[in-house]
């Protein structure tokens, strides 16, 4: 009778250094508690990749496009992030058809915040999906309060910003994307997009600990 195999985690991060970094140490928590898991990232990143920085377990690939280059050749921001959605979703679901037919199907896929598409692309595969906060609580907490409508920006200048669990802050307190709110608009949508079907996700995990974020 032969052992029962482990379960398989796709980890799919967003395709820059401070969303990797996280969800590669992630990955490796999750490998020490016995579960397979296998990185999936863009074609341009994983050419980007110093060889030292590989990880010790498998990186699969799907496209964001770009495949040479990446973001930086894009014609802007708006066009990556378009590109990145319509040609990841289609490449991403063959790679996990693909790793299905395998003798380790994939189980569960871990996502990053700022790729919600990905939800849509593992329910239709039929998977449990989580997804993974690179950022604090703190900070994912005004980002859902403004997406939901709860928190109006742009914030008023003369007023506190009170919301649940956080102590009172001023406008100039919260993160940069909601007081300078229509500054950088692509990664604005992109950010407050996060939460557009995070009630969906099987799963929710934040990067953070209870000492850090106490309050």
């Amino acid at each position: 009778m032969e052992p029962p195999r482990s379960a398989h985690v796709l980890i799919v991060p967003y395709p820059a250094q401070g969303h990797m970094n996280p969800m590669l140490q992630f990955s490796k928590r999750l490998i020490s508690k016995g579960l397979k898991a296998t990185l999936a990232t863009t074609i341009s990143i994983t050419s980007s990749m110093h060889a030292s920085a590989q990880p010790s377990f498998p990186i699969e690939t799907f496209s964001d496009g770009y495949d040479v280059g990446g973001f930086a050749l894009a014609e802007s921001t708006g066009a990556y992030l378009a590109s990145l959605q319509s040609v990841g979703s289609e490449t991403l679901t063959a790679l996990i058809e693909r790793l299905d037919r395998t003798g380790c199907p994939v189980d569960a896929v871990i996502y990053d915040g700022f790729l919600p598409w990905v939800l849509d692309v593992a329910k239709r595969l039929g998977k449990l999906a989580a997804v993974f906060f690179t950022q604090s609580c703190a900070v994912n907490s005004v980002y859902y309060h403004v997406q939901r409508g709860l928190l109006q920006v742009p914030l008023r200048a003369d007023a506190m910003v009170e919301l649940p669990g956080m102590p009172p802050l001023r406008p100039e307190e919260t993160p940069s994307f909601v007081y300078a709110y229509g500054s950088y608009p692509a990664f604005a949508t992109l950010i407050i997009g996060q939460f557009s079907n995070v009630d969906r996700a099987d799963f929710v995990l934040f990067c953070s600990f209870y000492e850090l974020e106490a309050e």
